[in-house]
């Protein structure tokens, strides 16, 4: 018996020593692989900003990593996550190359993040563009009046509630709504400019909300190259000085829940919240609506 328990402390001991010296070893070797151009995906509505940005802060450090695809099919998202990957994108890209390239759809805050890179590559049919700021909340006052629904809300001040939607909303609440969407409008519009690098002014003439094909868009100055993923990866190889350059695709890391019952966990998540009791909180969004 005692001599199996020595042979269990011997076997766990050198796993442990096996997977400390890999991890050194591997720590080691970092930046000395093959020069590699990395691709990023950012897919569907942007709702946090958190993986993305990690995502790019290791790819940053790591010196096998010569460039960097940012891989965007996105019809936009929350403003504050927007804003996150954009000025990632633009820390990344002054230690190496950052292309952008532009899927099916790169629209509002999808094109927002893109134009943080260094280069942008989109599809002729691409739709991109709906420069622009939209915040949307239901008015159930009429509906809970019929029902006989009657909300009591107890507040800290006259504003607190500004989107409550058991009461009718009142000028002076749209008006203060709507500074804050103008306010977030102008920030998209500078953000647009600098990246591009194109008069405020020219950005505004065509920033009312409309959407262009990649094509229309490089004719405006928001596209540099048409072009697919490989395109992009060209570019990318070309930028960084290393045309043999292999691809690598970031793989997203999946949560536990994510891993066993898949992407749609966020609707399991939705669901729990709703248990709880907790009501969907109203964003703030550079989206194509």
């Amino acid at each position: 018996m005692r001599k199996f328990k020595i042979l269990i402390f011997v076997l766990l001991s050198a796993l442990f020593v096996s997977a400390v010296v890999g991890t050194i070893f591997r720590g080691t070797l970092k930046g000395f692989g093959v020069p590699k151009i990395a691709i990023v995906k950012v897919y569907g509505v942007i709702n946090s900003s958190d993986k993305v940005v990690k995502t790019l802060d290791r790819l940053e450090k790591d010196r096998s990593i010569k460039a960097v695809v940012l891989r965007v099919d996105s019809p936009g998202g929350v403003v504050g996550a927007c804003q996150e990957i954009y000025e990632k994108v633009k820390e990344v890209k002054e230690h190496k190359p950052v292309v952008a390239s532009m899927g099916s759809v790169a629209a509002s805050g999808g094109l927002y993040i893109s134009v943080g890179a260094t280069k942008v590559v989109a599809n002729p049919g691409t739709i991109t563009g709906s420069i622009g700021v939209i915040l949307q909340s239901y008015n159930l006052k009429e509906l809970a009046d019929k029902l006989g629904i009657k909300v009591i809300t107890v507040k800290s001040g006259r504003f607190k509630d500004l989107l409550n939607p058991f009461r009718k909303p009142d000028p002076e609440s749209l008006k203060i709504i709507q500074e804050l969407i103008d306010d977030s409008y102008q920030q998209f519009v500078e953000a647009v400019a600098e990246g591009r690098k194109l008069p405020v002014e020219k950005v505004k003439s065509f920033a009312d909300g409309r959407i262009f094909s990649g094509r229309k868009a490089k004719e405006l100055g928001l596209v540099d190259y048409l072009g697919g993923l490989d395109r992009a990866v060209e570019v990318a190889r070309e930028l960084s000085g290393y045309p043999n350059a292999v691809k690598y695709e970031v793989k997203e890391k999946k949560s536990l829940i994510e891993r066993v019952v898949g992407k749609e966990s966020s609707s399991v998540k939705n669901i729990f919240k709703a248990l709880r009791g907790e009501v969907e909180e109203v964003k703030l969004m550079y989206l194509l609506n």
